[in-house]
């Protein structure tokens, strides 16, 4: 049973914040081909049932001071987002971690995105590292939140721990294409979604846990971070850390030029 430690953050009203399981699991670093296709592509049972830009369980993060030298309590988020209004791009490029799980419920995705913090969509794209077959499972992915992620094919789009990749989210109006790049393994997957209902009301880099129960990822690097071309430090954006249940579980730090890191605390 594990002890909860002094000094608990209490989620928001609303807030969804699930704990996750104590089984122990193996590390696994390379992207695993999966023998089962679940809804919407997803290469796992984990994956087809997650929604992601659902920080806090409300689609938005939840601004509350932080605590102990931390930065605000984004739930379900970490990493950087600036609000104002008809954001039309954002792109980072960060390389994706080996993680070890902890458990069969550790979900976790870097991503880029217009919208979420504090609106009720989210236009995103990014990299989900799933555990729930027991091992780290890689799969790239982009969402229209509301709607549910749609995975893309690991055969055609595969994924491994320690790939490059470039998230990219550029709007026209209501249409949105979400561009996504592995320059490791030198493929890029371009889609075109339009949503009539998206406020672009923020913009945001985030690493994000839909279960709140992130494996151990070591440090994230973003680089070239930028919103409608002008570099991520120019916005003066609001920096998150996740938390759950027992504590803050990682850390984002300080942002220089369009450079930023998260490190894992805890799970």
């Amino acid at each position: 049973m594990r002890i909860p430690r002094l000094g608990l953050i209490a989620p928001a009203v609303g807030a969804t914040i699930a704990c996750a399981s104590l089984a122990l699991l193996p590390a696994a670093n390379a992207a695993t081909s999966a023998t089962h296709t679940f809804a919407n592509g997803a290469a796992t049972p984990g994956l087809a049932a997650a929604h992601f830009g659902n920080a806090g369980g409300t689609a938005k993060a939840k601004v509350v001071s932080g605590k102990n030298g931390f930065n605000i309590n984004g739930y379900n988020w970490s990493g950087a987002a600036t609000t104002g209004s008809g954001f039309y791009s954002v792109t980072s490029t960060w390389t994706e971690p080996s993680v070890t799980c902890n458990s069969t419920n550790d979900l976790m995705a870097p991503w880029v995105g217009i919208d979420g913090y504090g609106s009720s969509t989210v236009e995103q794209t990014g990299v989900a590292t799933d555990c729930s077959s027991g091992h780290a499972v890689y799969q790239a992915w982009y969402e229209m939140y509301p709607k549910s992620p749609v995975y893309y094919s690991l055969s055609s789009y595969p994924v491994s721990a320690g790939d490059k990749f470039t998230g990219t989210v550029t709007r026209s109006s209501s249409t949105y294409t979400l561009k996504l790049t592995d320059s490791s393994k030198g493929w890029t997957k371009t889609t075109t979604a339009s949503l009539s209902s998206a406020r672009n009301a923020s913009a945001e880099v985030i690493i994000e846990s839909p279960t709140a129960a992130y494996p151990k990822f070591g440090t994230v690097s973003f680089s070239n971070s930028s919103i409608d071309g002008s570099t991520l430090s120019n916005w003066n954006p609001v920096l998150m850390d996740a938390s759950n249940s027992y504590g803050y579980e990682d850390h984002t730090s300080s942002v220089s030029g369009g450079s930023f890191s998260i490190s894992y605390l805890r799970e």
